[in-house]
């Protein structure tokens, strides 16, 4: 009786301190927390999450805890506040013991990690748990704790920043149920409501991100891992830190705001530096939209793009057209006003510097807090087949699909993420820019993906841990990189086109490593699915994101697969075409608005995992029958690795349409590919008849193959 009044007595007097010290914010509504069997599950970031939950939550739980945690001193002195069952996720009898506990009535309240973070991401989730929830079909109510991983209570190593009394965030995500999924013996029913179970832990972590705009992305990401952190780093080769980035946002956007109007698209032309990345984010927190330009793209395109976009002044630099050659473009658009990086500084007055100086002291004082649904970026299609159109991302689209990433990512401050793909690629935008900045991942910007030999030098000498690259870039670093350059990557992540199974092998044969495949398009800023350590099956692209629903839309012609057609925050806000310039396009299919039509024909297997069949346009009707073109590229990879191969096709009177494979094997004949046809199964009208060999493939700056210009080609020579 004495120890009851003492535990109401301390709680009372605890729950207002903890409120005040951490500013314990609480999120969401507890209606579902009356159901009669209610499982609550929660992220476990540190030893502090127990009593958390006890003081904040309406109800009076039971919490299930780890054996070996409920050993720790720190952990053990906060368990008599709380009432509590230790069992061990490895005892045969652990299920059976929670489910009388839920069966019993009584709220449980379970982590399905099983221990405390020690990433800052989710750990591997227990099948018990989930087991558990299916078996009962109790109420499962998702709560995402933020802030205790930043605390002294936490279990983060290296360089992770501390605080005593950080800001502390508990979100209430709406009930769900999980049901007990099919499977032939009861260890693949646990195997499946285990992924269930990760699932929902993922969906939640993404749903509780902030909503915010990439300016006050920036700022959050400042406050919580330290101003002074260096976070960007390069060819410089000077580390900078949250404040100077912070700074270089302000003075760019302040230098862009002197002319034109607010909404204005401003182009961007300039290499992956860490100017760029503040100049991004500066333009658009003053109400610039920034047109992220190709430099490689050539005058013509260069003017699609600034017409599609209506771009009057474009920010670049002196040094770096003089080291691109771009002289002889600039010329070529006369219409264009160019603003530079070296005037930016001469043209700050005191009073100038001085207001950047206290904005980046107080910048939500400053800088007004934006709408997180107006465009940040526009970025560029790679026009690989067609006209290159204008994406339109929104604050809301960008800082999505980051959340997105980090809910199935454990990259964290002891990283450091090398990043040579341009920012005008929506991979190296997102993925390789802003997801370091916003989760606080050391990044290192490089200012060509191209230079094959110096690449891995320079991430064996920075440490790197992770890389991010398309499959011919990836292919390339292999080939000339030392066996030692990659030991300390853990991510090498995959996109933007197939990835060939003789990159994967020689990665894994020279440097021990796995390259994580993933799936996306500019229209999804980018990423779509991605494999993972806890989620990988090979020759997919991964599973889907959370947040993001998804369907197939049947193909005539095309068994297996459908069409994939998205909706999510991720999305972009529309289209801008050169033929109805500044015209904002929303996206739109037969199955309502906000759906984008990827036009890629996908199959998704029984556990979520998607496999890209081929896209919709790189299909031909061969005598009645539809082949994937990416098929015949695998056929003939097939009978030669070492080779580049290219499918394409032309009209032909006789059968519909003629498979046309450009190749850079001189050797290479139909009955070689004949016989790899027979090994994949493939029918023998997916072997092309006509075969070309040139010295190389035509390629696009973003490092896909230059279909455009193999189709004008095979249509401009003369039938076999």
């Amino acid at each position: 009786m004495f120890r009851r009044l003492l535990v109401v007595l301390v709680r009372t007097l605890l729950k207002p301190v903890m409120r005040i010290l951490f500013r314990v914010r609480i999120e969401g509504t507890f209606d579902a927390m009356q159901a009669e069997r209610l499982i609550i599950i929660a992220n476990h970031e540190s030893y502090l999450d127990g009593l958390l939950l006890g003081l904040f939550l309406p109800v009076k739980p039971v919490f299930v805890v780890h054996t070996l945690i409920a050993r720790q001193p720190m952990f053990r002195a906060m368990l008599w506040l709380t009432d509590y069952l230790t069992v061990d996720p490895m005892h045969p009898m652990a299920v059976k013991q929670i489910l009388a506990l839920v069966k019993s009535g009584r709220p449980v309240v379970i982590f399905p990690e099983g221990r405390i973070t020690v990433t800052g991401g989710l750990m591997k989730v227990y099948e018990g748990p989930a087991f558990v929830a299916a078996r009962t079909g109790a109420t499962l109510v998702p709560v995402r704790l933020d802030g205790p991983a930043r605390s002294t209570f936490a279990r983060l190593s290296g360089e992770a920043r501390r605080q005593w009394f950080p800001q502390i965030r508990l979100s209430i995500l709406p009930p769900t149920q999980l049901p007990m999924p099919e499977g032939a013996t009861a260890k693949e029913r646990r195997r499946r409501a285990g992924e269930a179970m990760r699932h929902i832990m993922q969906e939640m972590m993404f749903q509780s991100h902030k909503r915010r705009t990439l300016f006050e992305a920036l700022v959050d990401a400042g406050d919580i891992h330290g101003w002074k952190t260096p976070i960007v780093e390069d060819v410089n080769q000077t580390p900078y830190t949250y404040r100077q980035v912070l700074k270089m946002a302000l003075a760019a956007g302040r230098f862009l705001a002197r002319e034109g109007e607010d909404g204005e698209h401003v182009g961007v032309l300039l290499p992956n530096l860490a100017i760029t990345a503040g100049a991004i984010i500066g333009a658009s927190a003053f109400g610039r939209i920034p047109a992220v330009l190709n430099p490689t793209a050539g005058a013509d395109a260069l003017r699609n793009a600034l017409t599609a976009a209506q771009v009057g002044r474009v920010l670049t630099s002196r040094a770096f057209i003089d080291k691109a050659n771009l002289q002889a473009t600039l010329a070529a658009l006369p219409e264009v006003k160019f603003l530079y990086l070296e005037d930016l500084r001469p043209s700050l007055r005191l009073k100038d510097k001085l207001w950047v100086l206290a904005a980046s002291l107080w910048p939500a004082r400053y800088v007004p807090s934006g709408n997180v649904e107006s465009p940040a970026v526009v970025l560029f299609t790679s026009g690989s087949e067609g006209k290159p159109k204008g994406v339109v991302l929104s604050h809301r689209a960008l800082v999505a699909n980051v959340a997105q990433i980090r809910a199935i990512i454990d990259l964290n401050r002891r990283d450091r993420i090398f990043n040579a793909l341009p920012m005008f690629h929506s991979f190296g935008l997102t993925a390789g820019t802003l997801y370091p900045l916003i989760a606080g991942v050391p990044v290192f910007l490089y200012v060509s993906p191209l230079h094959y030999r110096v690449i891995p030098e320079i991430v064996y000498d920075r440490n790197c841990t992770a890389l991010f690259g398309t499959g011919t870039f990836l292919a390339h670093y292999g080939r000339f990189a030392h066996p030692y350059d990659f030991f300390r990557l853990r991510y090498v992540v995959a996109g933007a086109e197939k990835l060939n199974e003789n990159v994967r092998t020689l990665w894994f044969e020279k440097f021990g490593v796995r390259i994580y495949e993933g799936y996306g398009a500019t229209e999804t800023a980018p990423v779509l699915a991605v494999n993972t350590p806890m989620a990988y099956r090979a020759g997919t692209v991964g599973q889907i994101l959370p947040g993001i629903e998804h369907r197939l839309v049947p193909v005539p012609g095309i068994e297996r697969g459908g069409q994939l057609q998205v909706r999510g925050p991720n999305v972009m806000s529309g289209y801008l075409r050169s033929d109805a310039p500044g015209v904002l396009e929303p996206p739109v299919t037969e199955l309502g608005e906000g759906w984008y039509d990827t036009g890629d024909v996908v199959s998704i297997d029984a556990d979520g995992f998607v496999r890209i069949e081929g896209r919709v346009k790189r299909f031909a009707k061969i005598a009645g029958e539809m082949i994937s073109l990416e098929v015949v590229e695998r056929m003939a990879q097939a009978a030669n690795p070492t080779a580049q191969h290219a499918a394409t096709s032309r009209p032909d009177a006789a059968r519909g349409e003629a498979l046309i494979l450009f190749t850079t094997d001189r050797q290479l004949t139909r009955e070689t590919l004949l016989g790899a046809a027979q090994q994949l199964h493939l029918p023998e009208l997916a072997v092309p008849r006509i075969i070309r060999v040139v010295d190389e493939l035509p390629m696009l700056p973003t490092g896909k193959v230059d279909y455009l210009t193999l189709k004008a080609r095979a249509s401009t020579e003369a039938p076999a």
